[in-house]
């Protein structure tokens, strides 16, 4: 008997809106064994076979920058009961590392990203799509810390790139695509009682 297939779920927003910690909700809700989680932005194009100046002007917040085709195959698989190798971007080094990691079935599939809700493909394979909504300057701030304290950025290279891609890609590509979300949770990642109804909801789940 063919095992049965995932619950699945889209969880997009902004960069630093909080997609993360209503991942981690899921999680905490189903139990990590149960839940499969690909993170977005594992799945951006291998750029190893262009030199390293030419990486530093990739923008990273267009959807021209993910390998759509990949990501397809590995929700795939998963829903068919298949492990994967996800992927693991090196910030740093802005390409592919070597190493991956091992994703195991799950009865529930989180896909996580600013473009989680973009492509109409996974989309028609979501069960529940939720976008995480968060005000700009609470989103800024998040990256700033991430990109500086993770990610070895200067101050002065995240503003840049937040006035010259992120604002204007977020506005163009990931705004857009709250019109496809079943659940909209405002206020970021620290909105309880929006957590807790996304939790009975997924609790209640079922086919």
């Amino acid at each position: 008997m063919s095992a049965p297939v995932p619950f699945v779920i889209g969880v997009a927003g902004g960069s630093g809106s909080g997609k993360t910690t209503v991942t981690r909700r899921v999680m905490e809700t189903v139990g990590q064994a149960g839940v499969a989680v690909l993170n977005q932005d594992n799945y951006y194009r291998d750029q190893s076979d262009i030199p390293f100046e030419s990486r530093l002007h990739t923008n990273y917040d267009h959807p021209a920058a993910f390998d759509w085709q990949l990501l397809r195959e590995h929700v795939d698989a998963l829903m068919a009961g298949v492990p994967i190798e996800m992927p693991e971007y090196d910030f740093t080094q802005h390409t592919r590392a070597a190493q991956t990691t091992r994703v195991m079935p799950g009865r529930v599939l989180v896909l996580e990203g600013f473009f989680a809700l973009y492509d109409e493909a996974l989309r028609e394979k979501m069960d529940l799509k939720v976008f995480v909504d968060a005000d700009a300057d609470v989103r800024f701030i998040r990256r700033l810390l991430r990109d500086t304290q993770e990610r070895g950025r200067t101050l002065e290279s995240v503003i840049d790139q937040y006035l010259s891609f992120v604002r204007p890609m977020h506005l163009g590509f990931v705004e857009p695509t709250k019109r496809y979300a079943d659940v909209i949770i405002p206020h970021g990642g620290m909105n309880e009682p929006a957590l807790d109804m996304l939790a009975a909801r997924i609790q209640g789940m079922g086919r």
